[in-house]
């Protein structure tokens, strides 16, 4: 999609060229995706409309299929050939990491990861032209276990995915339960994409332990959390989504999913500015957006607003611009970027409604409560990127 007229001429080719390289057609294609292209188009229309009016903007999408060769071939590409000038989504934490190290070689190129969940890069994978933008396995995990501890549970059991992500979640959510007095008491990983959770899902109800925590996405949780109900783990374990977004809901359904409790960077019924975002997504795309596909939008939104005022798409004037200016759109509001590249924002614990409580389509959640930024996120002095040291 291109749209608008010609740019002033110090912004790079005369054309900012923003690139969402995200899962299309796999396990999460339903969370980020083509909703996330759409999202972006939606903050360029709202950009052009106001700061940006006159420029001439580009949104390009590919589908990495979860592959880091292809992902990372398709970033070069974009980088060498295409001339992108900043990258959005980047879902799937190897290729988001392998991005990163890219863009240590690209410091004009700015890396929006609106995606992934690593909490790498904001730690030895940081660079200075990246911002993790909504959320990451540290806030999800630690924000859950803590509102497990409230409910009374005394133990855990993880089921988690067998790659980067899943790994790092069941590390994080192991850590947070260590710390709220909450045993462990076993853990089961399983390949990306599985159709048949029953053996783990036995190995979790055996265990005795007082809830099971879900630590995958996408596909994945969407089974797990249904094959859990028909086993029959809810009538004496609470199940916990370490990472649940609205799709997941819809397609677990109401009936099975009510109850469930989870943490989201965005929750569309907070306010009237993100009534008005999920207003024009639903008009759109069809539907609600995921929490993905919201920061697609602010990520693109707040990028293009410095990319307006500055005249210029050079990674190195716009981020810091970001960081100075902080981030308030209809997604995020008071956010800050701190040294480590960590958007930093109030987090939502969530509860799925029961079916008489829904009163509409895609009205499935109801708010517990909101997690303010720094209980959220780990502390920066936990940090290990180098950013920190150098004061950047």
């Amino acid at each position: 999609m291109t749209v608008g007229a010609a740019s002033a001429a110090s912004i790079s080719d005369d054309v900012v060229k923003i690139g969402v390289l995200t899962d299309v057609t796999g396990p999460y294609g339903d969370v980020v995706g083509e909703g996330a292209a759409a999202a972006a188009r939606i903050a360029v229309d709202d950009c052009l409309a106001k700061e940006c009016a006159g420029m001439k903007i580009e949104v390009m999408l590919a589908d990495h299929q979860n592959k880091p060769d292809l992902g990372l071939t398709i970033a070069r590409r974009w980088i060498d050939v295409d001339k992108v000038d900043a990258f959005l989504d980047v879902t799937n934490s190897a290729i988001a990491i392998g991005v990163a190290n890219l863009l240590k070689g690209s410091p004009h190129v700015a890396g929006l990861f609106s995606g992934p969940g690593t909490p790498k890069l904001t730690n030895e994978a940081c660079v200075p032209n990246g911002i993790h933008w909504m959320y990451d396995t540290y806030s999800l995990a630690a924000s859950s276990i803590r509102a497990l501890g409230a409910t009374g549970a005394k133990s855990v059991y993880f089921l988690a995915a067998d790659y980067e992500f899943g790994q790092q979640l069941q590390r994080d959510a192991a850590d947070a339960a260590q710390t709220n007095g909450i045993r462990v008491l076993g853990s089961s990983r399983h390949p990306l994409n599985t159709p048949d959770f029953s053996s783990f899902l036995l190995t979790a109800q055996t265990s005795g332990a007082d809830a099971v925590a879900f630590a995958n996405a996408g596909n994945d949780t969407i089974n797990a959390v249904k094959q859990a109900a028909e086993f029959g783990l809810t009538q004496n374990q609470r199940l916990v989504a370490l990472l649940m977004m609205l799709t997941d809901v819809h397609s677990i359904g109401l009936s099975q999913a009510q109850g469930l409790m989870y943490v989201t960077g965005f929750y569309s019924d907070l306010n009237d500015r993100t009534r008005s975002f999920t207003q024009k997504f639903t008009k759109a795309f069809g539907r609600a957006p995921t929490m993905t596909q919201a920061a697609a939008y602010s990520a693109a939104y707040s990028y293009l607003k410095s990319v307006a005022a500055l005249k210029s798409d050079d990674a190195s004037k716009v981020i810091p611009d970001l960081r100075a200016k902080g981030i308030d759109d209809d997604v995020i509001q008071s956010g800050r970027i701190r040294a480590d590249g960590r958007l930093v924002h109030d987090m939502y614990l969530v509860q799925v409604k029961t079916p008489t409580e829904s009163k509409a389509a895609w009205d499935y959640e109801k708010l517990v409560r909101t997690v303010p930024g720094d209980d959220a996120f780990a502390p920066l002095e936990k940090s290990t990127c180098p950013l920190v040291k150098a004061g950047r």
